[in-house]
């Protein structure tokens, strides 16, 4: 893991942040409409909202002038990587994984209905590993792509939650 890797995993190692990464994958929104959406307040949403820009996980963009000024707007890239995947395994990206395993409990409360999912800890050839990661990183984008804003009219509420690593072999 590089140095460059770390404020980024760090800033997503915060569940209200990874809250906000899904609201901005389907569209730009300003800190007042992050809060109003989130039900936090304005100070708290720009706050989080300026460690995700500083550490470059989010777009930020003027937009339109209200009141005299400019209102940022911020968007979340998912093409953009979290991490490199090579190297050992860092404080930050362990800190990343737990936070998206707490955000999954918060989802899971609001479970409507049950989709698709895979529980697994296989051994498979890298060929394999390679070709899955390689698919499941496409689906990803897809989906991520396809994102509308919060309840846009004629679209369902989601959770997509994917980890996927090596694991280290503890022998027998």
């Amino acid at each position: 893991m590089s140095l460059e890797e770390v404020p980024r995993l760090r800033a997503l190692a915060h569940p209200l942040r990874l809250q906000m990464l899904s609201l901005l994958t389907g569209a730009a929104m300003s800190a007042t409409e992050v809060a109003d959406e989130l039900g936090i307040t304005h100070a708290n949403a720009s706050y989080h909202l300026r460690q995700l820009a500083s550490a470059g996980v989010v777009d930020v963009s003027d937009g339109e002038v209200v009141r005299g000024g400019r209102v940022r707007r911020y968007r979340y890239d998912p093409a953009k990587p979290v991490a490199s995947g090579t190297g050992e395994v860092s404080p930050g990206e362990e800190a990343f994984l737990y936070a998206v395993a707490g955000e999954l409990q918060r989802r899971a409360a609001k479970l409507a209905a049950f989709g698709q999912t895979t529980d697994a800890e296989l051994w498979v050839t890298p060929d394999v590993w390679s070709e899955v990661t390689q698919r499941v990183h496409e689906a990803s984008l897809f989906l991520h792509q396809s994102a509308q804003p919060p309840r846009t009219p004629g679209t369902v509420r989601t959770n997509t939650t994917i980890a996927m690593f090596t694991m280290l072999d503890e022998g027998k």
